[in-house]
């Protein structure tokens, strides 16, 4: 669009762009009870309150309650207090005599809730213990951002918190999740959309956000009908580590480059620049700026690093593009630059990895379209270098989707953290076998464990 022009958004098309971002940012929340139909469960005693920055937190405890008390942290979306990942999850477990807590966050700051929802968390199990007694044992657990804010819990938690479990967690941190977004919308703008000036940080409204999901979402709409478009497609996928494995779809053979491209596609067309974007506003609300920048990449050094470079070179092939040039292009053309302030408050608000205090264990879907399965990758590999990778393990579901887990596959991941707490080994309980077998055997709704190792994180920036 022209430097300088603001673009008129109907507020229909911008109630329709909003709604999307609110379920994809919250996968489970639509399946999710309101607060007043969580209180209806037979036998458990229901409790609310308010903390000091207005943040609300809700509990349940079970009449025949086994000692245990469950702190979930909720993933990015509506600030209401919620204390389980799924109502499904919730009935199980209340079922099983767990007590579950959880907190809003502060409501009056951003969605990228970073800023209170440690502290919040805290301040919650410190609220709930006042009424029920000490628990015997305190276990966090949180889904993607709420994933996020439960290794944090585990880096800073001990003495409070006893364990933690980890789904489908943005463990990589605000500005890596920036920086790789980026990287793709970038690669659209520049070699979809030649020569327009299209806003891609600091946004000043979640409008401006939305417009220009809506451009991107269109470029790539268009763009999927030709060879050439469908390359470039394919090159922005790979900086966005999208999967090449879409719901409703068989998986590719490994070389079907076009089937694995169609595939990523899907993605696009199902609306993840939505999330892209409505995050980034989130994003740069919380920390006070853009906390990204593409300034000094290079892109052809950022393709070589991508599990999916080979697929993007063969599809460049096939539509007689050159690939170095566009690199190049890209390359030139990269000059946006981030604000200090903006990354040091995202350093110090929204990143995990710097040491854990007591064991994590996260599992992680090996598709995942809004936060991708190498995030786990990269929080390892910072785990591990502040010496504490003995405390964590890692297990991969194979679905596609953002955590999209079944009952069984999170009670078993469960049961595996509680013999780690309870005997201070880890054995065998969390390897894809173990699991497996515990969630199959629950006889509930099925388990996926695999074995697999993901590929590193596409990224191209230091590992702070």
């Amino acid at each position: 669009m022209p430097a300088g022009t603001r673009p008129r958004i109907r507020r229909t098309r911008l109630r329709i762009a909003l709604a999307a971002l609110a379920t994809l940012a919250s996968a489970a929340l639509a399946t999710f009870p309101s607060p007043a139909a969580q209180a209806d469960t037979a036998a458990t005693t229901h409790l609310t309150g308010t903390l000091p920055d207005g943040a609300t937190w809700i509990a349940d405890v079970p009449d025949r309650w086994n000692g245990t008390l469950l702190l979930f942290s909720h993933g990015f979306g509506p600030l209401v207090a919620r204390n389980a990942p799924t109502e499904a999850v919730r009935t199980e477990l209340l079922a099983k005599g767990y007590a579950m807590a959880g907190s809003s966050y502060d409501p009056h700051g951003s969605m990228w809730a970073l800023n209170s929802a440690e502290r919040d968390q805290f301040a919650t199990l410190d609220a709930v213990t006042t009424k029920i007694g000490t628990p015997r044992r305190t276990l966090a657990i949180g889904n993607s951002m709420g994933g996020l804010v439960n290794a944090q819990l585990a880096r800073d938690g001990g003495g409070r918190i006893d364990g933690a479990l980890g789904q489908c967690g943005l463990v990589a941190g605000g500005t890596d999740l920036d920086n790789y977004q980026l990287d793709a919308e970038y690669t659209i703008a520049r070699l979809l959309l030649p020569g327009q000036d299209v806003k891609l940080v600091r946004f000043g409204t979640a409008a401006e956000a939305s417009a220009t999901a809506d451009l991107l979402t269109k470029a790539v709409t268009a763009a999927q009908s030709t060879p050439r478009g469908r390359a470039r497609v394919a090159l922005a996928a790979a900086f966005l580590n999208l999967p090449a494995w879409s719901p409703g779809k068989d998986r590719p053979a490994p070389t079907d480059w076009a089937g694995l491209q169609e595939q990523q596609y899907d993605w696009f067309a199902q609306g993840v620049l939505s999330f892209v974007e409505g995050g980034r506003y989130a994003i740069e609300q919380s920390v006070g700026g853009n906390n990204s920048w593409n300034k000094g990449v290079d892109y052809a050094r950022l393709l070589a690093g991508s599990a999916h470079a080979p697929q993007v070179r063969a599809l460049y092939r096939v539509a007689g593009l050159d690939l170095r040039a566009d690199l190049r292009t890209l390359t030139e053309g990269a000059t946006i630059a981030a604000d200090p302030d903006a990354v040091r408050t995202a350093q110090r608000t929204s990143t995990a990895g710097q040491g854990l205090e007591v064991p994590l264990l996260n599992v992680h879907t090996t598709a995942d379209n809004l936060v991708p399965v190498e995030q786990e990758n990269r929080f390892a590999a910072r785990v591990r270098a502040s010496g504490d990778g003995a405390l964590l393990r890692q297990a991969y579901v194979e679905r596609q989707g953002h955590c999209a887990f079944t009952t069984a596959e999170t009670v078993a991941a469960l049961h595996a953290l509680e013999h780690r707490v309870e005997t201070g080994r880890w054995d065998d309980a969390a390897t894809p076998e173990a699991l497996q077998r515990s969630a199959t055997e629950l006889g509930l709704d099925g388990a996926a464990y695999v074995p697999y190792r993901p590929a590193r994180l596409t990224v191209g920036r230091d590992g702070r």
